[in-house]
């Protein structure tokens, strides 16, 4: 069992970008206030159409967009390379989102593996983010204190650690349809598809000593291979989201034993397929005491699994607080379907 325990040391968050991958490391703290516990309405899907627009065909065109950015704007990068950092902090609203567009051919180019991260969203919220190329760089996509943002359709791929992160209490953000490749080249145990929250080691590094309440966030339909680390990792501190129709294939995993490793409380996971794992399809883990309960596993399959498909590796309590339905299928799990009994449920 390898449960992670930390992430590199990352002092502060990045308020203004550095467009090259060179210079000092210009980060402060933003606000660290505890998040609403009102849900908001799903993100909508992203629309990339309508004028008129801000046409963006370089680096510095970008970082200037984004600087200027203001409720209701769409940003639309031509294809190119867009070498650097690049930093979003502008507040937009569920009415008036921010989009940010490109095709595939558009390529934020983050540089070295052990350089910063190649987007950045600073305490954004409500911006749409879809179907460019993101590249290199230590981490891809970093959300901290981000709401209401979409991220969907991206290429992510051959990061130095983590593909997205989701951080510092965002909160009802959706991580749709993305394709993420090629983890952690810098540091294996990094290199997570999708990380959500902070490990409990690094809470009074990252979030003033306290649970990171990154809540009711939805990783959905996306397609995560080449990871070392977990598909998805959800952190012990956060409650309430959804890891719902991914595909995972576990075969380069050389620092996780499941694809879906879940930490925090009252998650669900469903309709997910995996190939590959490393030991068993999803695991649960209490970390911090109280947390590691309530989650509810539906609709899952695997193939090419040495162990279960749902491991609850926990105490008794732990297990008795989590559900596996009956309509898991276990058919590709040579240890069978869970270490606790399955349920009916609807």
């Amino acid at each position: 069992m390898r449960i992670r325990r930390g992430v590199p040391a990352v002092l502060g968050l990045t308020l203004l970008a550095a467009c090259s991958s060179g210079g000092g490391d210009t980060r402060a703290e933003p606000s660290a206030a505890a998040p609403s516990a009102v849900p908001l309405p799903p993100p909508a899907p992203v629309s990339c159409e309508g004028v008129p627009a801000v046409e963006v065909g370089d680096a510095d065109g970008l970082q200037r967009a984004l600087g200027e950015a203001v409720p209701g704007q769409l940003i639309r990068l031509a294809d190119g390379r867009y070498e650097g950092h690049f930093t979003a902090s502008a507040v937009a609203s569920a009415e008036a989102p921010i989009r940010l567009c490109g095709g595939r051919g558009a390529v934020l180019d983050g540089g070295d593996v052990d350089s910063d991260y190649t987007l950045h969203l600073s305490g954004a919220a409500f911006w749409q983010i879809q179907g460019f190329t993101v590249t290199g760089g230590q981490k891809g996509v970093m959300v901290d204190g981000g709401v209401g943002n979409r991220i969907e359709g991206l290429l992510v791929t051959s990061m130095g650690d983590e593909a997205v992160h989701l951080r510092r209490d965002s909160t009802d953000n959706v991580v749709s349809g993305n394709t993420i490749r090629d983890t952690g080249l810098r540091k294996p145990q990094y290199g997570e598809g999708v990380y959500v929250g902070t490990a409990e080691s690094n809470w009074c590094q990252i979030i003033d000593c306290r649970p990171d309440r990154s809540d009711r966030n939805v990783v959905e339909g996306n397609d995560i291979a080449g990871t070392t680390a977990e598909s998805v990792d959800v952190k012990e501190g956060t409650s309430g989201g959804v890891v719902r129709g991914n595909t995972f294939d576990g075969a380069a995993m050389v620092e996780a034993d499941s694809f879906v490793d879940v930490k925090g409380n009252d998650w669900t996971v469903e309709d997910n397929a995996g190939t590959t794992a490393p030991e068993d399809a999803f695991q649960v883990h209490e970390v911090v005491d109280g947390w590691g309960r309530g989650t509810v596993f539906r609709a899952n399959s695997a193939s090419g699994v040495p162990g279960l498909l749902v491991n609850v590796a926990g105490p008794r309590e732990m297990r008795e607080a989590t559900t596996v339905a009956c309509d898991n299928s276990a058919t590709g799990a040579e240890g069978g379907l869970s270490n606790v009994d399955c349920q009916r449920v609807r």
